[in-house]
């Protein structure tokens, strides 16, 4: 009862405090977002990796990076699942309310952008809610939308790999999150070019 009266007054996070602040003025800057999650359901799902590149001026920018795994042991425990990849990946490993508070530090004021981005804004949404935080505030751009809005299509869903081949985006075996992130930002400057966004 009355769940909005707790939270008029509740005390957020300092990183919390220090995200929001970064949305007083446009960011130039898009981050192009893929995640490798347990599934689809904000409700029961979590994230085990991000990768992420930052787009500037057309420009993917393979500096402006942010890469980590994060230490799932509750989900995986709970679910009867091995960690053995968490263990033996060579990336950066974070708990996960570390991992948000790394990306919020990363991502800053700039759009999302990504591949059925409403999934991952969900499940980090979710994360961020047991964080005693609030939404996230980045405006989110997907691949698919733009693709359907550029060819005037709203009954057919395409995968991933179907827009990197009808954009001849090289598909690779391999697909870590931050693999992913680097074939979606390639998508996205062609769809951005031919959508004519600045």
């Amino acid at each position: 009862m009355l769940d909005w009266l707790k939270n008029i007054t509740k005390e957020h996070p300092e990183f919390w405090k220090e995200y929001l602040s970064k949305f007083e003025k446009k960011s130039n800057r898009y981050v192009v977002l893929s995640t490798e999650k347990t599934g689809l359901d904000p409700d029961k799902d979590v994230i085990l990796s991000f990768g992420c590149f930052a787009v500037v001026n057309d420009n993917i920018y393979i500096g402006d990076n942010f890469e980590v795994t994060l230490l799932q042991y509750k989900y995986l425990h709970d679910n009867g699942l091995s960690n053995e990849f968490i263990v033996e990946s060579k990336l950066k490993k974070l708990g996960e309310p570390e991992a948000m508070e790394a990306f919020l530090r990363y991502v800053e004021s700039a759009t999302l952008v990504g591949y059925r981005t409403d999934i991952d804004v969900e499940i980090i949404n979710s994360a961020l809610e047991k964080m005693d935080c609030g939404r996230l505030k980045n405006e989110p751009l997907d691949l698919e939308i733009m693709h359907r809005r550029l060819h005037d299509i709203n009954d057919k869903q395409f995968t991933l790999d179907e827009l990197c081949t009808l954009y001849k985006v090289p598909i690779s075996d391999r697909n870590s999150a931050s693999e992913e992130a680097y074939k979606m930002g390639l998508l996205f400057l062609k769809l951005k070019s031919r959508l004519g966004l600045k």
